[in-house]
């Protein structure tokens, strides 16, 4: 018979793994001891190798189901102190969106962290405390966890930026006297071509220093476009596309507002 002992403070936890494993020929026990509950797991099979994945496995699904959300939160407080409640939020949100998606190479990667220092820790002791295990024996999965957190405060600080620069450009768009009543906006496989009431065509802008918008990553077509409309000024611009919008037209639409009107090539 193999005996493995399981220690743990938290009646949400027992109960979790009272409800998951299910190993056959194994019995459990439970024996409170001063602060820990001691789940004792007693197997009498023969596969002991399949009795030990299977253990492995349900400190997996443990430590994502019970544990991932509150240590991601833990390193938001303890990196990004310094945000506000409703960023630290938002952050623990993207990262929570991020991790549930099946085909992310984290998602897969951090399950093999877990279940291997699970395998290896349960192979060679016979008693575990939870938190423990979890907070001092998972560097690897932990290291997983505060890159998914680095990486989605950028995005959240990318989205503010964008938002504030929306902000500017609406503003100028509104406090300026349009240049021209109406540009045909042609947009085709990320090329555009702006032409007048009468279908000739606008040259760009392709002067770089009188640019009222200069791209922070490169000098693309995109954004002498832009640049070029906001010298303009169209009371109405009309989007012809070919394919549903982009990200482009969405920055397009977002700042000239109620000027754009949209049709189909």
């Amino acid at each position: 018979m193999k005996s493995f002992c399981i220690k743990t403070n938290s009646q949400k936890i027992v109960q979790y793994l009272l409800s998951n494993l299910s190993f056959p020929n194994t019995y459990v026990s439970i024996r409170k001891f001063k602060i820990y509950d001691n789940i004792i797991l007693h197997y009498t099979g023969e596969d002991l190798s399949g009795f030990y994945n299977s253990l492995a496995n349900s400190i997996v699904s443990l430590t994502i189901n019970l544990y991932e959300k509150r240590l991601l939160n833990s390193i938001i407080k303890s990196n990004y102190f310094y945000f506000s409640e409703s960023e630290q939020k938002c952050v623990l949100d993207k990262c929570l969106n991020y991790l549930k998606d099946s085909s992310s190479i984290e998602y897969k990667v951090r399950i093999e962290h877990i279940y291997i220092s699970a395998l290896k820790y349960i192979t060679n002791n016979k008693s575990m405390i939870l938190t423990g295990f979890i907070n001092f024996r998972l560097s690897n999965y932990l290291k997983i966890l505060d890159y998914i957190v680095d990486t989605s405060v950028n995005e959240l600080v990318i989205d503010r930026e964008y938002k504030e620069f929306i902000n500017l450009l609406k503003s100028y768009v509104n406090s300026k006297p349009s240049n021209i009543s109406l540009v045909h906006f042609f947009y085709k496989n990320d090329e555009s071509i702006l032409l007048d009431s009468n279908y000739k065509k606008i040259p760009f802008e392709a002067d770089l220093s009188n640019l009222n918008y200069i791209s922070d990553v490169s000098f693309s077509e995109n954004d002498i476009s832009l640049n070029t409309l906001l010298n303009l000024l169209p009371q109405k611009i009309i989007i012809h596309l070919s394919k549903d919008s982009d990200e482009f037209i969405k920055t397009l639409t977002s700042i000239f507002e109620n000027r754009i009107e949209f049709a189909k090539c």
